[in-house]
């Protein structure tokens, strides 16, 4: 996209989707369309390769495309129907700072972070490289001593924000979360922790590079779990990673709801998870005039839940009849070729970190190579 323009503070807001249908109608009348799986979405497709899309979230407008004419004739026709400031180009966004490179749309909290660190006292912390200890594992410590439960959720849910910018705090972060409702002086260590590496990288973000390759432009997505992590409950926890045009733009990582008897049930229900996130990325994608006929490509380190996954018979029915049948929904993407898994080694797993707490080596090489970088490592 040529130019990427912010809009804020529009009056009016009855006229605006989400609110009435006047705005809708405006919007419909010329020429845009609704995304109809993300509806904060609109699209417009002109002559040749001319496209137009913007987002709109209460009264904040994210403009971009790749005709500069057409966004300029967009501002006007806004501004001729609301009042409205034009901030020009990206450069903040619903909390979200962007920094423009020679690479490409760098996205960071900088200021975010400064202002975290003041709030809870850390601004004269030492910094760690990691985010949790090695392999650790939080418990219920209920013999020991309670801490503020209040600044305890106001510190988890800052660290939660934060996660939208930076997918290496999001392991650490979910973990933390399961303490909640009687949180202990460890879980607080733990949680200070990330705020003290939180400081070391506040200058890091994601970078979305400039330039597309036809080969690029398609969706990739990694997924793995551990098996039987959690300490309470030993349910497992999922995490996957989508990626276009070599750029993260979904990560996630969760506690699985059931408890699973093996690492292949375990890959097979974080596979399905992946799955059910990949087919509304690929829908978005489609709505954003993105095509493509292939498969969405899944990376799986589990050759067990691939076999599991493309040939139940052969991998034995008897170890996998006890499976919800919510799960195998994996298994109907691949037999309709909308998704394609493929085996990738363990050290190349890029999910790996959304699942565990890991090395020091291990945890920056899987940073590096998800893209949380900082401007002057693009130089």
């Amino acid at each position: 996209m040529k130019s990427t323009s912010c809009i804020k503070h529009f009056t009016g807001c009855d006229k605006l989707p989400g609110h009435g249908t006047k705005g809708l109608m405006l919007f419909i009348s010329h020429g845009f369309e609704r995304c109809a799986v993300e509806h904060s979405l609109y699209v417009k497709k002109s002559d040749g390769d001319n496209i137009m899309i913007f987002c709109l979230y209460v009264d904040d407008l994210l403009v971009t495309g790749s005709s500069l004419s057409k966004i300029e004739e967009f501002k006007q026709m806004m501004e001729a129907e609301f009042e409205m400031t034009d901030l020009g180009k990206l450069s903040y966004f619903l909390g979200m700072e962007f920094s423009q490179t020679t690479a490409g749309l760098l996205m960071h909290k900088k200021m975010y972070v400064k202002d975290l660190l003041e709030r809870f006292k850390m601004v004269q912390c030492n910094d760690v490289k990691n985010p949790l200890e090695i392999n650790a594992k939080l418990k219920l410590d209920e013999d020991k001593e309670s801490v503020d439960g209040t600044a305890y959720k106001q510190l988890v849910g800052s660290l939660r924000f934060l996660c939208n910018s930076k997918p290496d705090l999001m392991f650490g972060v979910g973990l933390i979360s399961r303490f909640m409702s009687n949180p202990k002086i460890s879980h607080m260590a733990a949680a200070k922790r990330i705020l003290r590496y939180v400081k070391g990288t506040a200058d890091y973000g994601i970078l979305f590079p400039y330039g597309t390759k036809e080969e690029e432009l398609k969706l990739v997505g990694y997924t793995d779990s551990d098996f039987g992590g959690d300490q309470i409950e030993r349910k497992s926890t999922s995490g996957n990673i989508y990626f276009i045009n070599r750029a993260p733009i979904s990560w996630s990582s969760k506690k699985q709801t059931v408890i699973t008897l093996s690492s292949c049930e375990t890959e097979y229900i974080a596979g399905c998870y992946a799955v059910c996130l990949g087919v509304w990325l690929n829908e978005v994608s489609k709505e954003l005039k993105v095509q493509t006929d292939r498969p969405v490509e899944l990376k799986m380190d589990n050759t067990s839940a691939i076999s599991l996954a493309k040939n139940p018979v052969s991998h034995g029915r008897r170890r996998s009849k006890h499976i919800e049948v919510k799960y195998h929904f994996l298994r109907d993407m691949v037999n309709k070729g909308r998704f394609e898994l493929t085996h990738c080694r363990t050290d190349l797993q890029l999910a790996n970190m959304f699942t565990k707490a890991l090395k020091l080596e291990r945890f920056e090489f899987l940073k590096k190579e998800i893209g949380v970088l900082t401007q002057s490592g693009l130089n």
